[in-house]
């Protein structure tokens, strides 16, 4: 089961870009507007599918366990 801990590690990334990016507008709002806001974009994005992944392989793990319960 090693998709739980890399989609972890993924949404923390993701995370962290996304603040990073916040901070970065709010350090200087006019320097690169559009590229924060892409970058922020992108970083949501990834957030959705590393959850979507977790979700995947809790719902497999479930099924393992019941083909075995």
């Amino acid at each position: 089961m090693t998709a739980a801990p890399i989609a972890a590690g993924g949404l923390a990334s993701a995370m962290a870009r996304f603040e990073q990016s916040a901070v970065r507008t709010a350090q200087a709002p006019l320097d690169n507007l559009e590229a924060e806001m892409v970058e922020r974009i992108e970083a949501t994005a990834s957030v959705s599918a590393n959850i979507a992944v977790l979700r995947t392989a809790d719902d497999m793990a479930g099924a393992l366990l019941d083909m075995f319960a």
